[in-house]
C-alpha cells in the first residue's frame, strides 16, 4: 500500500513538473515579438528598440536592402521567420547559422549568388525559398544537414546542377527548380520518399535525360518536366502509382511517341509499364528491379489504369480527364480500385533474366 501511494506521489509531482514547464514555455512565446517592417524603402535597418532575442518573425521584404548586418541574425536566436524577399541582398550573412530556431526562410528576389554553408546549421529549417537570384550553385553537403526541409523552392536561378546531397532530403515534398540550366538530376532519388511535387521544367536546351530512379519516388503526386529536351521517360515512371499530373509538352520526345502521350497518363503509364516488362535476351541488373520492389512502386500488377481517376497535360490550355470505370475490383461509391488485372512481375526469375542493362540503366538510352 505505502509503495502505490509513493509512486502516486511520484507522478503527481511529475505531471505538476510538465504542467509548470508548459506554462513557461506560453509565458515565453506570449513575450515573443512579430516585427514588420516590409514595403518601406529602407536601404539599411534602423537601430532596433527591443531585444533581439525576443523577436520569433522578421519581415523586411520589399525594401532596398543591400546587406544584412551580421551582428543582427547572430542575436536573433528565437527566430521562426525570417522573410527579406524583393531587396537588392547580394549575400546573406555567415551569421545565419546562429538561427538554429528558424524554419521559413525567403530570400527571393534578390541578386545573391551563393547561399552560405552555414545554411546548414539551421537544422530547424523546413522551407527554403531562394527564387528569382543569380544562384549557380546550392551548398554541396545540404542534403545532409536540412534533414526537415519539406520545401526547397529554387527557380528561375542559374543552377547547372543540384548537389547529390539533395537526394537525402527525406522530408521534401516539394521541389521547384524550373527555369534554370540544370543538365542533370542526381541519380540516387530514392530517398526522397516523402516528395509529392517535382518541377524540373524550362530548362530548356539543357536537360535532356531523367534518372531511371525517379521510378521509386512513391509519393509523387505531381511532375512537371515540360519544356527541356526530353526524347525518351524512362520506363521505371510506368510503377509511379500515385502520379496524377504529368506536364511533357515542349520536348521532342520519341517515346512514348505522341499519340500515346495524347491519349492520357493512365495510357502512358501502361505504355512505360510494358517496356518495363518487354522480353529482353540480356540479363539486368537485379539492384535496381529489387528497388522498385522494395519501395512498393511496382507490384507484379499492371501500373495505370481506367479504373484509376488521373490528369494529363498536353498542352497549357488542354486537360484530359480520366474518371474511373465500372469493373472487378472498382468500387464506384470511393471511387477507389482494390485490384488491378494481374501480369508477370518483374520480380519473377523469368524476367530477371529478359531485360537489358541498357534500355534500364543507361542515363542517355532508356529504350
Amino acid at each position: 500500500m505505502m509503495y502505490e501511494q509513493r509512486q502516486q506521489q511520484m507522478m503527481n509531482r511529475v505531471d505538476r513538473r510538465k504542467i509548470n514547464g508548459d506554462r513557461r514555455k506560453a509565458i515565453e512565446e506570449e513575450r515573443l515579438e512579430v516585427v514588420d517592417l516590409s514595403g518601406m524603402s529602407l536601404e539599411t535597418l534602423p537601430h532596433p528598440s527591443l531585444n533581439l532575442a525576443t523577436i520569433c518573425k522578421l519581415y523586411l521584404s520589399n525594401n532596398d536592402l543591400q546587406i544584412i548586418p551580421e551582428s543582427l541574425t547572430a542575436r536573433m536566436l528565437n527566430l521562426v521567420v525570417l522573410d527579406v524577399h524583393s531587396n537588392q541582398l547580394k549575400s546573406l550573412p555567415n551569421s545565419i547559422g546562429c538561427l538554429s530556431k528558424l524554419k521559413v526562410l525567403n530570400v527571393s528576389g534578390n541578386l545573391i549568388e551563393s547561399l552560405p554553408r552555414t545554411i546548414e546549421n539551421c537544422r530547424c529549417l523546413e522551407e527554403l525559398n531562394a527564387n528569382f537570384n543569380k544562384l549557380s550553385r546550392l551548398p554541396d553537403t545540404i542534403g545532409f544537414e536540412l534533414v526537415n526541409l519539406k520545401k526547397l523552392s529554387v527557380n528561375s536561378n542559374k543552377l547547372v546542377f543540384l548537389p547529390m546531397s539533395t537526394s537525402h532530403l527525406t522530408s521534401l515534398k516539394i521541389l521547384d527548380a524550373r527555369l534554370n540550366n540544370l543538365r542533370s538530376l542526381p541519380e540516387d532519388l530514392e530517398n526522397l520518399i516523402n516528395l509529392e511535387v517535382l518541377n524540373v521544367s524550362q530548362n530548356f536546351q539543357y536537360l535532356e535525360t531523367l534518372p531511371y530512379s525517379i521510378g521509386v519516388l512513391i509519393s509523387l503526386v505531381e511532375l512537371d518536366v515540360s519544356y527541356n529536351k526530353i526524347t525518351t521517360l524512362p520506363d521505371s515512371m510506368g510503377c509511379l502509382r500515385k502520379l496524377q499530373k504529368l506536364y511533357v509538352e515542349g520536348n521532342p520526345l520519341i517515346s512514348p511517341p505522341m499519340e500515346v502521350v495524347e491519349r492520357g497518363l493512365h495510357v502512358v503509364k501502361e505504355y512505360l509499364s510494358e517496356k518495363m516488362n518487354a522480353g529482353h535476351k540480356s540479363p539486368t541488373k537485379k539492384s535496381w528491379v529489387g528497388k522498385l520492389v522494395k519501395y512498393g512502386t511496382f507490384n507484379g500488377r499492371r501500373i495505370g489504369s481506367r479504373k484509376d481517376r488521373q490528369w494529363f497535360h498536353v498542352s497549357p490550355d488542354h486537360y484530359h480527364s480520366f474518371d474511373g470505370v465500372a469493373s472487378p475490383g472498382y468500387d464506384r461509391k470511393s471511387s477507389k480500385y482494390t485490384g488491378n488485372r494481374s501480369i508477370e512481375g518483374l520480380a519473377s526469375p523469368r524476367n530477371l533474366r529478359m531485360f537489358s542493362p541498357r534500355r534500364l540503366f543507361s542515363s542517355k538510352n532508356f529504350f
